[in-house]
């Protein structure tokens, strides 16, 4: 068999890329002499801006978190508008990608929620936690862009300064209101399930299984599932893209920050969005079903 040859496009690609990383990759190791402890002593601070009085929580907002979700919605309409109008009976390659995946997440919520009533909601609700997860992972684990650089004075007032290209972009998934607001979703979403198909007496009587005495482990163990389902994908989003910023810093971004980015970007970012879809699932037709 011939072995297919790279096409005289795509090496000029390549040596275009290598060249540019190449140089960018000496110009930092130059520039770049402050010690880890210094350049990177702001990693866990955020943009933050507060609307109302100091102390209230609830009047705090991360832009970045707003900017960047607006991003991911523009990201997946777009697509979805250019699959909808090449829309056609022979699939091209984007149609048939959309199908293949909206096929793979319906089986498997077909296999958890037989009752067809319930299981187009709850595959339109896992889908979608799943596409815009993805996606937000893929951006901001995958796709080096602007980063804001946060320090806080003594005083408290923050003081942001945007870098190029010395980190992905922020992801929505890395701040964990955003996680927390879907996963109270989820468990909200539910106990309307439960209610709608067992009645609020069937709902109650519930927490008092399998005896009476496990109310209070019932009821704790369904106020843990939003945060666990929160706290999973918070963790592993945000500490994938901490470990990836300290390696690649240590390293002057030479050779492996790309491999590190498609790991934590491409695998570990899919395969959260995965898990948090299925936890979706399983959690709503455990209370349809249950």
């Amino acid at each position: 068999m011939s072995k297919k040859k790279m096409s005289t496009k795509a090496k000029i690609q390549l040596t275009v890329f290598l060249v540019i990383y190449t140089t960018v990759g000496l110009l930092n190791a130059k520039l770049m002499t402050a010690p880890p402890s210094e350049a990177l002593k702001n990693i866990s601070n955020r943009w933050i801006v507060q609307f109302g009085p100091a102390n209230a929580w609830y009047y705090r907002i991360n832009p970045m978190t707003v900017i960047m979700s607006f991003v991911v919605i523009m990201v997946i309409l777009a697509f979805a508008r250019s699959v909808h109008k090449e829309f056609s009976l022979i699939p091209n390659r984007k149609q048939a990608f959309a199908e293949s995946l909206m096929d793979f997440l319906y089986e498997i919520v077909e296999s958890s929620v037989p009752n067809e009533k319930y299981a187009r909601t709850v595959f339109k609700i896992s889908m979608t936690l799943f596409i815009y997860i993805a996606v937000s992972n893929l951006i901001g684990g995958f796709i080096p862009g602007i980063s804001a650089d946060v320090s806080i004075a003594e005083n408290g007032a923050r003081t942001v300064k945007f870098v190029l290209f010395s980190d992905t972009w922020f992801s929505p998934t890395g701040d964990l209101n955003t996680n927390l607001t879907y996963a109270v979703m989820v468990f909200i979403i539910s106990q309307y399930f439960a209610i709608k198909t067992k009645g609020v007496k069937g709902w109650l009587k519930g927490f008092l299984e399998p005896v009476a005495f496990m109310l209070p482990m019932n009821i704790v163990g369904e106020l843990a599932k939003p945060f666990s389902h929160a706290m999973r994908l918070f963790g592993n989003i945000t500490g994938g893209g901490i470990l990836v910023l300290v390696i690649s810093y240590l390293v002057k971004y030479m050779f492996l920050p790309p491999f590190l980015w498609a790991f934590f970007g491409i695998f570990s970012g899919l395969i959260q969005a995965f898990v948090f879809s299925t936890l979706a699932i399983a959690y709503m037709s455990s209370q349809i079903e249950g």
